[in-house]
């Protein structure tokens, strides 16, 4: 597919939806589907790299996500962690910079410990900004960015009228990142769950009626394409 390179989104969002639907239709368990769904975020990430996008926010999983069964929770998790020890070893092949966004404090400390050597190593790699959300949830981002600015107003460091919407941006896990242009959801699901509520205000939605595991490169292709079709108004006539 061709699109024009010119008018990329800076910031693509990727709700990965379907795995375990993908596995029950091939009469597999959700094991299964997870760990086809992490290859082909492997292969997502590396194609973003490739054709330059900046910025790549993919939603691994939510708060919520822990109401799962135990088993299935644990394969999330190891796979996470394997995942993250893998980039950490590919460092400094691939050109890609992990960060993790959400509460790291309810994980394991191997996991937390995976995640610092993972964004530790990265950390000067020049590629595409991989930013994965790991036990995220939008409104609990937000409770948690309320309390930080409520802490710095009562030690004083800040005043009330300091308050705006920059400041909000600068106290979530996102900070320093421009807000997501486009988000892709997959397995034809018509809603957000959560994902980046503040930073999605004006992004561009695109639902993507295949599992997870199936979508392609040219899935990514097409979902520029798609968006630079749109008009952004941000507001405006």
């Amino acid at each position: 597919m061709e699109y024009n390179k010119q008018n990329m989104p800076k910031h693509i969002a990727i709700i990965m939806d379907g795995n375990r639907r993908w596995a029950k239709a091939k009469g597999k368990p959700a094991s299964f589907g997870h760990k086809e769904g992490a290859k082909t975020l492997e292969k997502i990430v590396r194609y973003a790299n490739k054709i330059g996008l900046e910025y790549i926010t993919v939603y691994a999983f939510s708060t919520e996500n822990w109401k799962r069964a135990e088993e299935e929770v644990n394969t999330i998790m190891v796979l996470l962690q394997n995942y993250l020890d893998d980039y950490s070893k590919r460092a400094d092949s691939e050109n890609i910079k992990v960060r993790i966004i959400g509460d790291r404090t309810a994980l394991s400390k191997g996991m937390q410990k995976s995640m610092e050597n993972c964004m530790e190593r990265t950390k000067n790699n020049t590629g595409v900004n991989f930013n994965i959300a790991i036990n995220y949830g939008g409104r609990d981002e937000l409770v948690k960015a309320t309390k930080s600015i409520a802490e710095k107003v009562k030690e004083g460091k800040l005043q009330i009228q300091d308050i705006d919407e920059d400041l909000i941006s600068n106290n979530l896990y996102t900070a320093n990142q421009p807000d997501p242009d486009l988000i892709v959801r997959t397995s034809g699901e018509l809603r957000l769950s959560g994902f980046l509520t503040w930073q999605s205000v004006y992004s561009e939605l695109l639902f993507i009626d295949k599992y997870w595991p199936d979508f392609t490169e040219e899935d990514l292709d097409y979902s520029i394409i798609e968006y630079q079709k749109r008009k952004r108004k941000f507001g405006a006539n």
